[in-house]
Order: structure tokens, then C-alpha cells, then sequence
């Protein structure tokens, strides 16, 4: 595999994305900051991951706020 160190999604998959922010914010913060349903009516990872994996627009909003958490590490 090659090595990408200046790429942070290099290696992360998006069930640890989604478990790192929901870790974070909680599932209410989250849906606040991203306004998507599966984040807002009877959210899980499970349910997130089916529709973020379909959607491209959130998975990269969801991505970006990911990448804001990381910066502020």
C-alpha cells in the first residue's frame, strides 16, 4: 500500500469516520451540524453508513467535518 502522508483520509474508513463524530458530538450535535436523516430520526451507525455510502453530498459533508475534527486535535 502506499503511504500518503499528507492525506489524513488516507486509510479511514467511513464506519470510523462516522463512530469518531458520533463519539464526538453525539448523535443530536451531529445532526445539527449535518443535516441529514439518518442522523436525526432513529439514527445508527448501521443506517448512516447505507445512506452516506449512497449519497455522495453527505458523505463529503460528512467528511469535511471529520477532517475540522482532526484539525482540532
Amino acid at each position: 500500500m502506499e503511504e500518503q502522508p499528507n492525506n489524513p483520509m488516507h486509510g479511514v474508513k467511513l464506519e470510523q469516520i462516522v463512530t469518531v463524530l458520533v463519539k464526538y458530538y453525539g448523535w443530536e450535535n451531529l445532526g445539527e451540524k449535518v443535516r441529514i436523516n439518518c442522523f436525526i430520526n432513529d439514527p445508527s451507525i448501521k443506517s448512516s453508513l447505507k445512506f452516506l455510502r449512497r449519497t455522495p453530498w453527505a458523505r463529503e459533508k460528512v467528511e469535511a467535518l471529520y477532517l475540522e475534527l482532526l484539525k482540532k486535535r
